[in-house]
């Protein structure tokens, strides 16, 4: 379950994307169906009736609980029975279905990849979705790519003057000769790393990687406050949801900003051809690709998924 996913807390969907009716969802090869309990809480159960296989999710929900569209069994928000139709006496305890912890927090409904009512610690939510002074705008997409490619791509700050030239990377662009220098360094914190690049000494760029497929970009233009926080979620095999919160601290009120929003989707889906055409799909073993200096921050990425997820089953740390 999960496979080389385990164990990790990831935005599955906008808050908004779930209202009174249950919503299907697919994570990490494994469908998953959300739902709001009798308070309104975010509630995830793997999609599938223990009873008989039907997907959960094309049932109905009702005081909080869901029901299967095939015999009528409800669940509660914690995966247990509440009520089997013409068994009055049937051992509920044993007839659950299979609960996955779920967080509401930043705009964004989170998913933990094992199964259980509680897991280890909540996610870790980025300071600027929980502020009150800042206009959020999330978007999210499918791209035809495994999720460690588009992470690394997130994380990767040398293509900008040739991926985005017109957009975020236009400066660097203009900045770039046969002699510029660029440089990196990585220092740990609690939830991933922060990487700091500095071109011909210079400090250019922050960015943050929250694991196991989280990054923020840290965007300054003129003082103003440009967070943009990307999330990169496996979906089917090979394919990927992304998820874009963009965070600005000023335009709250004028209609006019909301076009910073919009130029924050094109950089996004600048990406996106690149992102899917990569071969092998996954990321390799860093040992298995020539690299060089100004791949330290991807390295970092290849490093950790090989040595924490991929293939070995164990939780993410």
């Amino acid at each position: 379950m999960f496979q080389d996913f385990q164990a990790c807390w990831t935005p599955i969907l906008p808050s908004t994307a779930l209202k009174a009716a249950p919503v299907a969802s697919q994570l990490a090869g494994e469908k998953v169906v959300l739902f709001r309990d009798a308070q309104g809480v975010a509630r995830a159960l793997i999609d599938r009736c223990p009873h008989r296989g039907v997907e959960l999710s094309i049932g109905s929900v009702k005081d909080g609980q869901l029901i299967c569209p095939f015999h009528g069994w409800r669940f509660k928000g914690d995966g247990a029975c509440a009520h089997v139709p013409y068994n009055p006496e049937a051992k509920l305890e044993r007839l659950g279905a299979t609960a996955l912890p779920s967080h509401e927090a930043g705009g964004l409904i989170w998913v933990y990849t094992a199964p259980g009512a509680e897991a280890p610690e909540l996610p870790h939510i980025p300071e600027a979705l929980s502020r009150d002074d800042v206009s959020v705008f999330i978007h999210h997409e499918e791209w035809a790519c495994h999720w460690t490619r588009a992470m690394e791509n997130m994380l990767d700050y040398p293509h900008l003057p040739f991926v985005h030239g017109g957009t975020i990377g236009r400066d660097l662009k203009k900045q770039l000769t046969d002699r510029t220098q660029m440089e990196q360094r990585i220092e740990p914190l609690p939830h991933g790393f922060v990487s700091h690049t500095t071109i011909d000494g210079q400090p250019d760029a922050r960015l943050d990687w929250m694991r196991p497929n989280g990054m923020t970009l840290y965007i300054s233009d003129k003082g103003f406050f440009l967070r943009m926080h990307v999330w990169c979620v496996p979906t089917s095999p090979n394919h990927t949801r992304m998820v874009l919160a963009a965070v600005r601290g000023f335009g709250l009120y004028n209609p006019f900003f909301m076009l910073t929003d919009r130029f924050n989707l094109r950089i996004l889906r600048e990406d996106k051809a690149v992102v899917e055409s990569s071969f092998p799909v996954e990321v390799p073993h860093p040992s298995e690709e020539p690299s060089v200096a100004s791949d330290k921050t991807t390295l970092r990425f290849r490093q950790w998924y090989y040595s924490h997820l991929k293939g070995e089953g164990r939780a993410a740390s």
